[in-house]
Order: structure tokens, then sequence, then C-alpha cells
């Protein structure tokens, strides 16, 4: 008897292949049947899916997909269409996807940085405390700083130009966004008063400014 659902994996996708002759109703039970118990073998992970042998709309795709995250580990990060190169699709999907995951989502450093310690991260970073001169903060999104800025910041480390950097107190010796970057000058001029500020990319340069509300509206994410 021909099986109604069947799973073929990837490295980095998922092929369900159903019957064309069942009812959708029938295949969703047959899905979450099949996932439920390949479940330990599928383990945790992030995948793209495709659906082929059944015409699907969109609604009863993600239909199954909610189906199928609900009675296994797997995380279905995004549906397919039809490619010939199907498995380079998927990891480059895949690996889109987890880079924004990365650049909202973020952790927390407490402690200061001092000259020649490296912090390199893959997410937002938040940093209770001070990056001394001679000190250099990477990350692939977002560097927020509560304390001062006195090093290196590199933000949006995978091209993101979106990224900020805001700081308690603003006097870094290089920012950089994405490929643009910014240097303090030789001999800069500090107000008496510190002032919380972001650095943003916008229009081909980096500006500094002090954070308001209305630059807090204008942060894109």
């Amino acid at each position: 008897m021909k099986e109604k659902v069947v799973i073929k994996g990837t490295k980095s996708g998922i092929i369900l292949v159903l019957s064309p002759e069942e009812s959708f109703e029938t295949l969703k039970m047959a899905v979450a049947e099949k996932f439920e118990k390949s479940a330990d073998f599928l383990g945790e992970a992030q995948k793209a899916i495709q659906f082929q042998g059944k015409q699907l709309t969109d609604e009863q795709k993600m239909e199954l997909v909610t189906v199928i995250q609900s009675h296994c580990r797997l995380s279905i990060v995004c549906i397919m269409e039809n490619d010939d190169k199907l498995e380079k699709s998927f990891q480059e999907t895949i690996a889109k996807q987890q880079s924004m995951a990365n650049q909202n989502s973020g952790q927390f450093f407490k402690g200061n940085l001092r000259s020649g310690q490296v912090l390199d991260v893959e997410t937002s970073i938040i940093i209770i405390g001070d990056v001394k001169a001679g000190a250099k903060v990477i990350s692939r999104g977002n560097v927020i700083i509560l304390g001062s800025l006195k090093g290196n910041v590199y933000a949006g480390a995978d091209g993101n130009y979106n990224a900020f950097v805001v700081a308690l107190d603003m006097d870094p010796m290089q920012i950089r966004i994405a490929d643009t970057i910014a240097r303090s000058p030789d001999k800069p001029k500090r107000s008496k008063t510190k002032e919380t500020k972001i650095a943003f990319f916008e229009n081909g340069n980096i500006y500094i400014e002090p954070l308001d509300r209305d630059v807090i509206n204008d942060i894109r994410l």
C-alpha cells in the first residue's frame, strides 16, 4: 500500500511527499503521527521544508507546519517552492534566517573591557561596564554599552547597515557599522555633562546623536 506521507531529509531541509489521493484532513493526521514517531530521530534543529505530491493552499501549508512543530522538536523556518538546486537553497535560507535571528536577539556581558581585550559575538550585545581605550567589541547586531565607550566598536559585522551603537558616555576611538568607519577626531570636544548617544548609519555616513524619543522611534530592527 502506498504511504500517505513520506519524509525525505537533507542536511538543511525536509521534503514532505504527500499522497495526492488523500484528503487534507487525512494527511494532517498522518503527518502528526509520522513526525511524532520520528521525533527522536529528527532531533532538535532548524529546517526549511518543501511539500510535494499534493497541491496545497498557503493556509494548508501553514497548518501542516504547525502540526509538525507540535509533534516534534523541529523548528520550520520557511516553506520552499520547487527548486532544481534544493539543498543549496535550503542552506542559504537557513543561514539567512539564523543571521536575522542573531541580529534581533542579544546577550549580556558584565565587566570592563580593557586595552587589548576583544569581545566578538554573533548576536547583539549589551555591555554593563566600560569599553576602555584599546579594547574592541565586534557584533553581528547592535552594541549597547551601559557605561563609557572609549575603544573601538564594530556593529553589523555581517553587513547589517541597520545596526547601531549606544553608549551612556560616547567617546570612541573608532566606530564601524557594516563597512563604513567613523573615527574620533584627534582632539574631540567633550561636553562637561555626559549624555547617552547613539551611532547609526544613514546616507553613506555614520552619525552620532543624543538618544531621545524621536531617535528611538526611528530605530530600524
